[in-house]
C-alpha cells in the first residue's frame, strides 16, 4: 500500500468518524430537549418531527450514503430548531 493512499483512507477515516460524532451529539440534544418538553408538561405538538428525524437518522435510505452523515446531520439540526421554536412558542402566555 502506498503512503499517499494510507494517508487518503487515514483522512477519510477521521472525517467518517467527525461526522459520525457530530450526529451522536445532535441525536442527544434532540432526545433531551424532547424530555424537557415534556417534563415541562408543553405539549410537543411536533412529534413527527421528532421521530422523522429519529427515522431518517436510523433507516439506510438516505439522499447520501451513510459514510457521509451530512444530510442526516441536517435533518437533526432542522428537528432540533423546530423542537425549540415549538417550545418558544407554547412558552408565551397569551391572552
Amino acid at each position: 500500500m502506498s503512503t499517499d493512499l494510507a494517508v487518503l483512507l487515514a483522512g477519510a477515516a477521521v472525517l467518517v468518524a467527525a461526522t459520525l460524532a457530530v450526529a451522536v451529539v445532535l441525536l442527544v440534544r434532540l432526545v433531551r430537549t424532547r424530555r424537557a418538553l415534556r417534563r415541562a408538561g408543553l405539549p410537543v405538538e411536533r412529534q413527527w418531527v421528532f421521530w422523522g428525524a429519529i427515522a431518517y437518522l436510523v433507516l439506510p435510505t438516505d439522499l447520501l450514503p451513510d459514510p457521509i452523515l451530512l444530510d442526516d446531520i441536517g435533518v437533526l439540526v432542522l428537528a432540533l430548531k423546530s423542537m425549540r421554536s415549538a417550545s418558544d412558542g407554547s412558552s408565551t402566555p397569551r391572552g
